[in-house]
Formats: C-alpha cells, sequence, structure tokens
C-alpha cells in the first residue's frame, strides 16, 4: 500500500503538554503507511513571513520521530531544515487562531494539489460561528446581530449568549440578561459590556443565541472524523460559572452521544464533506425541552484527541489516522 509523506502545520508558542499534536504525530511517525512527517512552525522567526502570506517565503521544517514530545523550551525546533515543499502528500492543519484569512486562501491555491486536512477554503467557510445559520433547527433560537439595538430587540425574548464570529476558547463570550425596572421599562446590562460590544459589533457583529437555563448540565464535545463520531468528552461549568470552556475552569469527563447527536451529525455532515472539512468538533448542550441541541462547530486546530483516548480508553488517535489514510487513498487513487 502506498505511503504518505506528510507536513503538519502549527504554532508550538502557545503549546503544553495536553497539546494533542504531540501524541496525533508522534503516533503518525509509528504507523507503517508513514514514509516521513515533519512539522513546520509558526514560532520560528524563519518563518513567520510564510505565516503572514508570503508563500514563496523560506519555510523550515522539523523531522517528527515516533518519540516526539512536547518541550516547553521549544530548542529542538532549532534543529530544524528547508522544507522540500514538492516531498510532501498530505498537510495536516493543526494551526490555531489567529490565522489571517490571506493566508488560508493563499495556502489553498499554493498547495491546491496536495491533500490539505482540514480544506482551507473549508475552514475559511465553517470556522466563522455565523456558519450555524445553516443548522438553525437544530440549534437553540439564532441570530447574527450586528448593532446594540439588534441585540437588545433579541433579548426582548429571552437572556443570550453573544458569541463574537471569529474568537474561539470562550473569548469574548458576553450573557446579556433581560431586567425589569419599577416603572415596567426593560433594561439590558449591554452597558456593563459597552466597550466589548463596540468592539465586535465595529468588526463583524455577534451570533446571538438562547441562554439555556441547563447549560449546568454541560457542553458536550463531539470529535467527529469523516462523519463518524470517534469520541465524546462533557464539559462541566466551575462552580457558580456557566461557561463549560476548559480555558475558563470547566472540567472535561468521557460521555457518549445520543441518538439526537448522532442524528445532527448525519445532518450537518453531507454539508462540512462537501466543505473539504474531514475534521471537525461539535459542541452541544441541553435545550429547555431536555434534547440535546447544536452550539458550535468548530473546524481549526481541533483538540480533545488526547484527552478522549485517556478518558475512554479507546484508540481514538489511531482510528483518525486510518480516516486520513484512507481519505488519501480515495483522492489520490482517483
Amino acid at each position: 500500500m502506498r505511503k504518505y509523506r506528510f507536513v503538519a502545520l502549527t504554532d508550538h508558542s502557545d503549546h503544553s503538554a495536553e497539546n494533542s499534536i504531540y501524541a496525533i504525530l508522534s503516533e503518525l511517525a509509528r504507523h507503517p503507511r508513514t514514509q516521513s512527517v515533519e512539522l513546520v512552525t509558526r514560532g520560528l522567526s524563519v518563518n513567520k513571513s510564510f505565516f503572514e502570506g508570503e508563500m514563496e517565503a523560506p519555510v523550515h521544517a522539523y523531522q517528527v520521530s515516533a518519540d516526539f514530545s512536547f518541550d516547553d523550551s521549544g530548542t529542538q525546533y532549532s534543529d530544524s531544515h528547508a522544507l522540500d515543499r514538492n516531498a510532501c502528500d498530505i498537510i495536516l492543519m493543526r494551526l490555531p487562531r489567529p490565522i489571517p484569512d490571506q493566508f488560508l486562501e493563499k495556502l489553498s491555491s499554493t498547495f491546491g494539489q496536495k491533500l490539505i486536512v482540514n480544506d482551507p477554503r473549508g475552514i475559511l467557510e465553517t470556522s466563522n460561528k455565523s456558519f450555524l445559520l445553516n443548522f438553525q433547527e437544530l440549534c437553540p433560537p439564532v441570530r447574527l446581530c450586528r448593532s446594540i439595538e439588534d441585540i437588545k430587540e433579541f433579548a426582548s425574548q429571552f437572556d443570550l449568549v453573544l458569541k463574537p464570529l471569529k474568537e474561539y476558547g470562550g473569548k469574548g463570550i458576553l450573557k446579556i440578561k433581560q431586567e425589569r425596572i419599577h416603572d415596567g421599562e426593560q433594561y439590558y446590562n449591554t452597558d456593563e459590556y459597552l466597550s466589548t460590544l463596540e468592539r465586535y459589533i465595529n468588526e463583524e457583529g455577534f451570533l446571538a443565541m438562547k441562554f439555556l437555563k441547563n447549560v449546568h448540565l454541560g457542553d458536550k464535545r463531539l470529535l467527529v472524523v469523516d462523519g463518524e463520531i470517534l469520541a465524546s468528552s462533557l464539559r462541566l461549568p466551575a462552580k457558580d460559572s456557566w461557561l463549560c470552556n476548559v480555558s475558563q475552569g470547566g472540567r472535561s469527563v468521557s460521555s457518549e452521544p445520543d441518538s439526537d447527536e448522532m442524528a445532527l451529525i448525519d445532518k450537518i455532515h453531507p454539508v462540512m464533506k462537501q466543505a473539504g472539512v474531514m475534521i471537525y468538533g461539535v459542541d452541544t448542550l441541553v435545550g429547555d425541552e431536555g434534547r440535546r441541541l447544536l452550539s458550535e462547530i468548530n473546524t481549526m486546530s481541533i483538540g480533545g484527541f488526547k484527552q478522549a483516548q485517556e478518558q475512554s480508553g479507546k484508540p481514538i488517535i489511531s482510528a483518525m489516522l486510518n480516516k486520513i489514510f484512507k481519505y488519501a487513498d480515495e483522492k489520490y487513487e482517483n
């Protein structure tokens, strides 16, 4: 069977030992169908121009071996070499935001004959939170708000959660509460967050979603590869908090997808596949009627594979890699 040469794009400068890339790439380097694995990191100054969109700029890569692991000093990457851009078959996107749209657009056109997982054009289409508007029937009540007046009008129906369209990890999320004062007029706590609201409103706006009373039951992350849910983790908020993100103090435990979530993925995946998105994370929340609803789709650098494998005891990473090889075979055999 054909062996493949991989190049992974990442940024090691903000990594910890919990980042999934180390478990993924070390296992990939050991896989019998892997010819080579090279890692290009935005954290190397020599690669700065490339990641800013100068696609012909020099690119240096680190040769990944089976014992690849996290090194908080970053000195291992000083042993790098000039990348031969033609000597790769598959590009793995493990690159977190912020990423300029210009870089993704140019990456797609420059390496268009290579298999890129996920396709940068698909990332551009799906990573903006407004992409959820394509699946409103699967979500809590949701709306794109481009002004404070839009927010207040939507908040007249129920409390809201506001999500900046391109932020991640719980950054910039606000809860807008509806309150009533003694003379019967409605009051919204938008003034408390005016500077944040104005910042994002002036950029692109917010995705506004109904605040759900069952948020304490947790945000479930489904790790999906080529339409199959490989793992599920339940993220529970910290005490006295409603934010479930681990980066915001939440904790993660192993879970299983329910029938509603499996049906949800069946509806989403044809759209994701059309966009060239193979690996993605789907978040669900318990709606007011007790059924899990779609709250977010993540298609950038999908984390959680290492943790899901440790929690479940299942070979999650191996299953993901085998699906990537199958995906590559389909592309290069056609």
